[in-house]
């Protein structure tokens, strides 16, 4: 169902031979559509700019967001997010209900699902489809624009090759082939979902935590102190799969306006998640304001920059906020003109109230955080375990 060809649009049969060649022949486009500037208004701007595989295909500059359209400089509105384990999102539900590792089928879970940070789509294709499109990503004005560019680097050959002889000059088809070659390319298991991590190694048992790192593991896990796998979990599926480390879900937590952003110095412009406005079908529904989806913390540590805005620029502040927000709300937001403190400032009056006050949010101002400076230390180094590329001692 992936594959565009002539002979699928015909009602042909593939055998399973020619289905594995074009899906080889699209993963090969696509891997070489991802690194290649050309497909942007600029030409100076690929996919990998702000996805670089070394940093888990995610930015590999510590800019809050980043810099593109046709003159690059154009400034986005959100943090670049790793493409990495997006194999088993599950697609967008209002109304999410777990599977049979959930002991309550009957909770709903609310919105859950879909890529990006607001769960707009759900396809590979259509993903790669809105940063190539976007007028502060690679800037391009239509579908049509970008075929053309696709044509003129020099992929007709293979266009036609996947997609038919006429494919090679129509830049239509161009365009819905390499979105699909993008879609193929990156459901590539060795390189986007290889679970080659150091926590990998220790499930397998081929390796133990460091003392630090299990205490790390310790206090992610426990409900009364870091309570971290509550949404990201840890534990391996009731099937034996490896842990995501995200539920899928989006939650409201509150993250401080970012004011580098200059769509955030208009005070009237709100980034709401789920409802706008880059997505668009929920705009008004306010009880999915502020909600962005919970990202994967698989390679979390190869980051420079946090949250849906970009606004906190380590790990261990990315930690921190979480049980300081409500203990110490002062440390994160800043105060209005009359003296009180602007708390949530980034979220409209009507939307604070879908701010999540779970642990460890449920604490009052004053009391101790959840973690101290210590334990903080210790769940960023269980944290780094999750990076790819770990290697066992021999």
């Amino acid at each position: 169902m992936l594959l565009l060809t002539t002979s699928v649009q015909l009602g042909q049969a593939l055998s399973r031979d020619e289905v594995r060649r074009q899906t080889s022949a699209l993963a090969a486009l696509g891997k070489a559509l991802f690194f290649d500037p050309s497909l942007s208004a600029s030409g100076r701007t690929a996919c990998s700019s702000c996805h670089d595989p070394s940093h888990a295909f995610g930015p590999a500059n510590d800019r809050s967001v980043q810099l593109g359209g046709g003159d690059l400089n154009q400034v986005g509105l959100r943090a670049a997010p790793s493409l990495k384990y997006l194999q088993v999102v599950p697609p967008f539900s209002e109304h999410f209900f777990e599977s049979e590792d959930e002991a309550d089928e009957s909770i709903d879970n609310g919105p859950t699902g879909g890529l990006t940070w607001d769960g707009r789509v759900d396809r590979g294709s259509e993903q790669a489809k809105i940063p190539l499109l976007s007028d502060f990503e690679m800037g391009n004005k239509s579908g049509v624009e970008v075929g053309r560019h696709v044509l003129k680097a020099g992929y007709g050959k293979a266009i036609a090759d996947i997609a038919g002889p006429k494919a090679g000059g129509d830049p239509a088809i161009a365009f819905r082939t390499a979105l699909k070659a993008l879609e193929v390319f990156q459901q590539d298991y060795k390189t986007f979902y290889p679970y080659s991590s150091k926590y990998d190694a220790v499930l397998a048992g081929k390796v133990a935590l460091t003392p630090q790192e299990a205490r790390g593991l310790e206090l992610f896990n426990a409900p009364d102190k870091g309570n971290c796998a509550s949404c990201h979990v840890s534990q391996r599926g009731h099937d034996g799969t490896p842990p995501q480390f995200t539920d899928y879900g989006l939650i409201a937590i509150g993250v401080p306006r970012n004011r580098d952003i200059p769509a955030n110095k208009d005070p009237a412009f709100r980034d709401l998640g789920l409802c706008g406005p880059l997505r668009t079908d929920f705009i008004g529904r306010q009880e999915y304001c502020g909600l962005f989806r919970t990202p994967t913390l698989r390679n979390v540590a190869l980051r420079k920059v946090f949250f849906h805005n970009g606004g906190v620029h380590s790990l261990q502040d990315a930690v921190r906020f979480y049980v300081e927000r409500e203990t110490h709300p002062e440390r994160w937001y800043p105060r209005k003109p009359d003296g009180s403190l602007d708390k949530y400032d980034d979220l409209s009056e009507e939307a604070k109230a879908n701010v999540n006050i779970d642990p460890p949010f449920d604490r009052k101002a004053g009391e101790e955080p959840a973690l101290s400076s210590t334990e903080i230390d210790d769940v960023v180094a269980f944290l780094a375990t999750l990076s790819d590329g770990y290697e066992p001692p021999k």
